[in-house]
């Protein structure tokens, strides 16, 4: 099954709404500060950012604000509400920089070198974004130089040492809680 399909799933849809609701909560923000989350990606202004799994959009606002009109956040979420409520808020704050699609991440469909900088924040591991799929799609669609920024919930696992052992990007360190790889050339 597509993941698209599953994210069409009434079932699904309704099991993740407590989850999406959550996403947005005050509290939240308290434990996981976006603001120095996206500090730690190195999400600056005019940049071209793809969110992998955008959820709501907890951090896609703030990242939409920070990377301001000269840039372009592009946020894929496969679940049809999140999708619909992201797109809401978007709406609500005026963003024009910011496009939601519903697809799935290890197949964007997005050109080839067209990204600064990817943020794969709470969405590692996870079944459906399989790393040995993943991995070249993200090295695809970055720019000569761009990076991958990993920030996992709630502790880091197994997921950065593979990435930085991988032939598609170099490690390039931990900060505020979040892991960057640039990307390789060695893995094209």
């Amino acid at each position: 099954m597509k993941v698209q399909d599953l994210g069409k799933s009434t079932f699904l849809n309704l099991l993740f709404k407590p989850a999406g609701m959550a996403m947005e909560s005050r509290l939240r923000r308290i434990f996981h500060d976006p603001e120095k989350l996206l500090d730690g990606a190195g999400v600056k202004e005019g940049q071209v950012v793809l969110e992998v799994g955008s959820g709501t959009g907890f951090f896609t606002i703030p990242a939409a604000k920070r990377i301001g009109d000269q840039g372009r956040l592009i946020a894929i979420e496969p679940l049809a509400t999140y999708a619909a409520r992201l797109t809401e808020r978007i709406e609500v704050e005026g963003l024009m920089n910011v496009q939601v699609f519903r697809r799935d991440a290890v197949n964007t469909k997005l050109a080839s070198d067209s990204i600064d900088r990817v943020l794969l924040f709470g969405v590692l591991p996870f079944p459906s974004l399989p790393l040995n799929r993943l991995l070249p799609e993200m090295h695809r669609v970055l720019t000569t130089g761009g990076v991958v920024a990993v920030w996992q919930f709630p502790v880091d696992g197994w997921v950065p040492g593979s990435i930085g052992r991988s032939a598609w990007f170099d490690y390039l360190g931990k900060h505020q809680g979040v892991h960057t790889y640039r990307r390789c050339d060695a893995g094209s």
